[in-house]
């Protein structure tokens, strides 16, 4: 059996930081107000409310993926030529993001395009999620390419019980009849993956403090 060609984790890293750092800059620049608001600013920067959900939802969740893709990656000492592949996909997803958060803020309160982007929105979150799952479970499962640090079954347990595909998908059903409660879903989605970030990095650890 050929033994695996083993490649540099930094420079998988290092894209993987620039493409994260660039789409979760993008959101911002979909937020703005009428150029003739005057005196009347604060009433059109609350009307802009639903971009200002879309945007910190699409913040959150970025920003969730990278924590974990941090976590795992740091957890690593090489990657290998489908690892950086896997990686290509997450990226590939993560850089798409605001093209589903721009949908939502325009065509909230719009009916039937609003169910469309909602629910487009929610199944590109549920890909994201699918694809980190599929990265971790490679990375976990070549033993070439974990550092003494890291133990698997730990993360794998991690993965497994992380509810966001159950809640992607009771996001995007109530797109299509609830789209405003399907993107308060995804956002509280992020914020309850958010939470436990410093839990993942001690189970990371365990091995190697002990």
């Amino acid at each position: 059996m050929l033994e695996r060609e083993l490649l540099s984790l930094g420079r998988l890293e290092a894209f993987s930081d620039g493409v994260f750092a660039i789409a979760i800059t993008l959101l911002v620049l979909e937020l703005g107000v009428s150029s003739n608001a005057g005196d009347h600013l604060l009433k059109s920067i609350l009307h802009e409310w639903p971009s200002l959900l879309a945007y910190f939802t699409s913040f959150l969740t970025i920003g969730v993926i990278w924590l974990q893709h941090a976590e795992i990656t740091s957890a690593l000492r090489a990657a290998d030529v489908t690892l950086y592949r896997l990686n290509l996909l997450v990226l590939l997803l993560v850089s798409f993001i605001p093209f589903p958060t721009k949908l939502v803020s325009e065509y909230f309160g719009e009916r039937n395009p609003e169910r469309v982007a909602v629910t487009f929105y929610g199944i590109l979150l549920l890909a994201l999620a699918v694809s980190l799952t599929v990265f971790v479970h490679y990375a976990v499962e070549h033993g070439s390419l974990v550092s003494n640090r890291l133990d698997a079954d730990t993360v794998r347990a991690v993965q497994e019980r992380s509810p966001s595909f159950v809640l992607y998908g009771v996001g995007i059903c109530l797109g299509l009849v609830l789209p405003s409660l399907a993107v308060v879903v995804y956002l509280a989605t992020a914020v309850y993956l958010g939470i436990p970030g410093g839990a993942v990095r001690r189970h990371l650890r365990r091995r190697h403090a002990t």
